[in-house]
Parts: C-alpha cells; sequence; structure tokens
C-alpha cells in the first residue's frame, strides 16, 4: 500500500539506525564497565538483593532467574556486540523479520539492565533509550521502505521530549520565566563539561537571548513536526543545532545526542530512493498493531504532561514503552560538592595526613579543568552530585562507597580518577567534606590557574573506619 511507506525516508532511516546503534553501544559499555561496583554481588546496591524485594512483573529482567557478575558482564558485552554488528549493518542483510529480530535483541538486552539499575539507572535517558529502540523494530531495513506510522511515532517522541522539558521549566523555577536561569546552570550542572567555564562567562544578556531560544525551540518549534516537508525537516535541524549547543555546555551522559538521532529521523535527504518491493500483509499488520498500541499507551504521559503538577522523567509501564520527560524544572543558584578524603595515620585528627580521592568528572582539585565524557555516563559521579543536594539521596549507597573505599576495593577505584592511597595498603580513615563550589573569574583565572574556587561549608561525614579490618583487597 503506497499510504503505508514513505520511500523518501530511506536515507533518513539509515542514518537513524546506524546512529541509534552507536546510542546503544555506549550504553552497554557504560554498563559492563562500571556495574561491578555500582550493583554486583559486592556492590553498594546489589542486584541480587534488590531482586528479593520485586516481582518479574513488577521489574521484568532476564536477572530474576539467574544473577551473578560473570553472567551480568556476558549480557553486557553481548550488547555491545549486537550493536557493533547493527553499525556495520547486518539488519540490512538479513530478511525483513529477521532485521527486526536483531532490533529487538538489544531493547531486551538493555530492558533487563535497567530494570535492576536502581538509582544507578533512574535517568530520563534510560527509558527514552528503551521507548526509542523499541519503536526503531518496527521501521523495517532495506527490504522495504520506511513505515509512516513508525515515522510518526519517533516524532511523537521527539515531541514529548522536548515540548514536556518545556513544560516543565515554564511551570517550574521562576528563572525561567525570568530568562536567568543560565546566570546559574552553567556553574550548577550536574557535570559541567570543558566549555562550561566560558559558557556562564558569557554577557548575561546573551544568557537570556539562550533562556528565550530556548522556550521557542521546546514550547513552540515541536508542533512544527507534523507539518509537511520542507518545514519538517527545517524543524528537526533547528532542533539537532539546538541540542549541539547543549554538549558544548555540559555532559549530559547520551540525552543530547539521542534527542539528535530522532531529529536525523524527520529529516528528509535529498536522495533518490532505491526500488524495494511493497510490504508484506504480516508486517504492515504489525506495524498497524503496535503503533495503535503505543498511541493508547500515550495516554498517561499526555496527562501528565499538561497536568499542572507535572513530574519529570516517569516511566508508566515496567517495559519503559510510553514515558515522560524532563529536565531541569529547577536550577541551583549555589554548587556544592561532597569531597571524600582518606588518612592512614591511626587517629583522625584534623591536622591528620588527609589525601583527597579524585574522580573523573565531578569537580574536586580546582586546577584540574572538566573533561569531556558524553555520551559516556559516569553514573557515581552524577550521583554524588545528587549527594551534594542532600545526604538523603545517598542514604541507600554513600555508605557502601565509603567501605569500598577503606577496603581498596579493586571495582570501585576503577570508577574514580585517582585513589591517593596504594592498593596494598588502603586508609584506616575515611571522611566526607561540604564544599561551595564556584567558577573563577577571569582575573582569577589568570592569576592562579584554576577554574574553580571552593569553600568549606561543613561536615558531610565524621571520619569512620571499619568495625574490622579485611583480610585481604579484592
Amino acid at each position: 500500500m503506497e499510504w503505508f511507506v514513505a520511500p523518501e525516508y530511506w536515507l533518513s532511516r539509515l542514518v537513524f539506525q546506524r546512529s541509534l546503534a552507536v546510542v546503544y553501544l555506549v550504553a552497554f559499555l557504560t554498563a559492563a564497565l562500571q556495574f561491578r561496583a555500582l550493583m554486583g554481588e559486592r556492590g553498594m546496591l546489589p542486584v541480587p538483593r534488590y531482586l528479593a524485594r520485586l516481582s518479574f512483573k513488577q521489574a521484568p529482567s532476564v536477572f530474576h532467574f539467574h544473577y551473578s557478575d560473570r553472567f551480568f558482564a556476558l549480557w553486557s558485552w553481548a550488547g555491545c556486540a549486537v550493536s557493533v554488528a547493527l553499525i556495520a549493518g547486518v539488519d540490512s542483510q538479513v530478511p525483513l523479520w529477521a532485521g527486526m529480530l536483531f532490533w529487538l535483541i538489544p531493547w531486551a538486552l538493555y530492558l533487563s539492565i535497567v530494570n535492576v539499575g536502581q538509582t544507578w539507572y533512574a535517568f530520563g535517558w534510560e527509558s527514552l533509550l528503551l521507548e526509542v529502540g523499541f519503536v526503531a523494530v518496527f521501521l523495517g531495513n532495506d527490504t522495504v521502505a520506511p513505515p509512516i506510522v513508525v515515522l510518526f511515532l519517533l516524532r511523537w517522541v521527539l515531541f514529548r521530549v522536548e515540548f514536556g522539558a518545556g513544560l516543565i521549566k515554564i511551570r517550574g523555577d521562576a528563572c525561567w520565566r525570568q530568562l536567568t536561569c543560565l546566570d546559574y546552570h552553567h556553574e550548577t550542572q550536574p557535570m559541567p563539561g570543558p566549555l562550561s567555564w566560558f559558557f556562564h562567562h558569557l554577557p548575561k544578556p546573551l544568557h537570556r537571548v539562550e533562556v528565550a531560544a530556548n522556550h521557542v525551540t521546546q514550547l513552540f518549534v515541536p508542533v512544527l513536526l507534523f507539518t509537511p516537508q520542507p518545514i519538517a525537516t527545517a524543524t528537526a535541524s533547528l532542533m539537532i543545532l539546538t541540542q549541539l549547543w547543549l554538549v558544548l555546555s555540559g555532559n549530559f551522559s547520551w540525552l543530547n545526542w539521542i534527542t539528535i538521532v530522532l531529529a536525523l529521523s524527520a529529516v528528509e535527504f535529498p536522495t533518490a530512493p532505491p526500488h524495494v518491493s511493497g510490504p508484506p500483509l504480516w508486517y504492515e499488520v504489525v506495524v498497524l498493531s503496535v503503533g495503535t498500541g503505543l498511541v493508547a499507551l500515550s495516554y498517561q504521559p499526555v496527562r501528565n504532561m499538561i497536568s499542572r503538577s507535572q513530574v519529570m522523567n516517569r516511566s508508566f509501564d515496567p517495559l519503559h514503552l510510553v514515558n515522560t520527560y524532563g529536565a531541569f524544572g529547577s536550577v541551583g543558584r549555589t554548587r556544592y560538592e561532597v569531597v571524600i578524603e582518606g588518612t592512614a595515620d591511626d587517629l583522625p585528627r584534623e591536622d591528620s595526613d588527609w589525601r583527597e580521592y579524585e574522580f573523573k568528572g565531578k569537580p574536586g582539585d580546582p586546577h584540574r579543568w572538566p573533561r569531556q565524557y558524553a555520551p559516556y555516563h559516569l553514573r557515581l559521579d552524577w550521583l554524588m552530585w545528587f549527594a551534594a543536594l542532600s545526604p538523603a539521596y545517598a542514604a541507600s549507597w554513600f555508605g557502601g562507597l565509603v567501605e569500598r573505599l577503606l577496603e581498596n576495593d579493586r571495582d570501585t577505584l576503577r570508577l574514580l580518577r585517582r585513589s591517593p592511597f596504594p592498593p596494598d595498603a588502603p586508609p584506616r580513615f575515611v571522611r566526607a567534606s561540604l564544599y561551595r563550589y564556584r567558577f573563577t573569574t577571569w582575573r582569577e583565572l589568570r592569576e592562579t590557574g584554576a577554574c574553580w574556587d571552593r569553600t568549606y561549608v561543613r561536615e558531610y561525614l565524621p571520619p569512620t573506619r571499619l568495625a574490622a579490618p579485611v583480610a585481604h583487597s579484592r
């Protein structure tokens, strides 16, 4: 049926699929390289302990049936392998049904990880990847033209991502309405990037323009996604430029990148489509059925989006098929950081030899310039930002982190940039302090070479030691 497909989007589909496979690869790499310390058998929030409280229906995951660190690692690396195969285009070298199966595999693999990830995976881009990944299953391969229904569903996701984020800002913090949020945001965001210092020091009138442009892009422009070409392409292109601006200004994991991937699916590239046969009947039935189901499931996200008590980043079903999104409904005016130190001294006095642990992404040493890590997601570093906002955000895992630092736990230390203690000589005590951080001025940067200035606020955790010494470190 000609009305069912849009052959002119064949290149858009190709670019979208290969880009999505890259995002999948980053997500699985993040899981494979970080899970042991975070939620492994001896991690801060062990998966087996979490699953003991939940049924499979509440959190569908293969790990209900079996869990070991080795199995989780194999599961994650299998996701990496499938992602690489999809980047190489294996789905286009097989029949339609097999290509769909190839795209279903990474979705199912990642769903099992997210549903046991607990607070480490409580980010909107996890659900977004799953939602987009599920829709991508039905986009087809080179044997058929892209289905219009699926292209519409991708634009529907993009609309909810942008419009939901715009609404949560307007309804949330007054600084968004006053156009002043970017006076603070570049400095107080979870993980600044290498250019964030410069963004923070842009003239305030330009910050006002940035906020106003953000409102236009998120509250008015998304509606144009559903207009005819070339307006839809221009709309998606504007969204891509906006997201690239955000990529330059900070580290937001793969949130910006998957939004760019979504926008690429709405771009019509000026190339002649290859000739393909019409879609088989079974494919049409499956696509129309899934499309109808996803539209029906959109009721809850839409209801939340138009509600005055709108919430950000929530899934309404355990499969994460249709979700609600949003970011930075409130913006901090002051940046706080938890600084963790250890000492090998037998008595933890104030004048003891306290040595600071260095994290990879979060601010620490005032002279260390922020690095670019996105789209890779440093999960511990992000949660440390929440811990600085309130100890309640870290109540479930911070004690476990301290315990593992006292043990010189190998997997935990791999999450850090540097430990101040040799592997065979763990600290006797660990403490944590809360500091206020601010970007230095141009003059301070020239005089000191430091991009941050920090001021001690209060004790966060008093000197703490293990109840009993460990026999060995892993």
